[in-house]
């Protein structure tokens, strides 16, 4: 009982703060792109945080590397839920790739947006491919970038194959893939299927398992690669291994 009320206002404070600070950036997002800088993408990172407080879930980093992040990277993950979407930025100063969806979503889409998100019609070549140079641009300007190479949330498990294009962008511009697995414990409660985002939002706060374990590994050089299909192959093999390891 103790435990439950204790939880319940860890909750209360989570939801207060996302509050708070939602209604800090929102406005803030009005501004025009110039003005707006490190300062705004240092705030959507607690912003970030806030989402992990409030949905309870207990979010630990393992660092498998051996080696410091490189200055800029493209970092990959696999994509079961739709927490990521939260836990990544919490964890890491990336702009991500989201579905053009969200740019939509009345307040996540602008504040996303304002902070440096790139969105995408998954299924629109034209629309990937203005993407992937948005990603380039991000990238020399010295940001990070992060993507999920599965297309969208498909399963729980890694779906049967990755697309190519964050491995072609590491080709062409010699900038490094950091690789990083995901694994919740409570795997279908986290896991967004058929039923609406806020369903899964609800189910992620009542997990039993509110663990959330994001396994960061080496920088992978894209140099040791002739092409996009053999980098590919080799990733997915690596993701396949943590899957075996951390999930099977």
């Amino acid at each position: 009982m103790v435990k439950a009320v204790a939880r319940a206002l860890w909750l209360l404070v989570g939801w207060a703060e996302l509050l708070f600070l939602s209604l800090v950036l929102y406005p803030l997002a009005f501004l025009p792109n110039a003005w707006r800088g490190r300062w705004y993408r240092g705030l959507f990172r607690t912003w970030s945080r806030a989402w992990v407080h409030a949905l309870g879930v207990d979010l630990r980093l393992h660092h498998k590397n051996t080696r410091p992040l490189p200055q800029r990277f493209i970092l990959i993950a696999n994509h079961p839920s739709s927490f990521e979407d939260a836990g990544i930025p919490a964890l890491f100063d990336v702009d991500s790739l989201a579905k053009q969806e969200v740019r939509d979503w009345w307040l996540v889409g602008r504040i996303s947006a304002a902070a440096g998100t790139i969105f995408v019609k998954r299924e629109a070549h034209e629309s990937r491919a203005a993407a992937a140079r948005q990603i380039r641009r991000h990238l020399e300007a010295g940001r990070s970038i992060a993507l999920y190479p599965e297309g969208g949330i498909k399963g729980p498990r890694l779906q049967p194959a990755f697309r190519h294009g964050a491995f072609s962008i590491s080709l062409q511009t010699g900038i490094p893939i950091v690789p990083v697995y995901l694994h919740y414990e409570a795997l279908h409660d986290f896991h967004w299927a058929r039923h609406s985002l806020l369903e899964n939002m609800r189910n992620i706060m009542i997990a039993q398992n509110n663990r959330a374990n994001f396994y960061l590994f080496d920088a992978i050089d894209p140099h040791l690669f002739h092409d996009k299909i053999s980098y590919c192959d080799h990733v997915y093999r690596l993701y396949q291994q943590w899957q075996a390891r951390y999930l099977d």
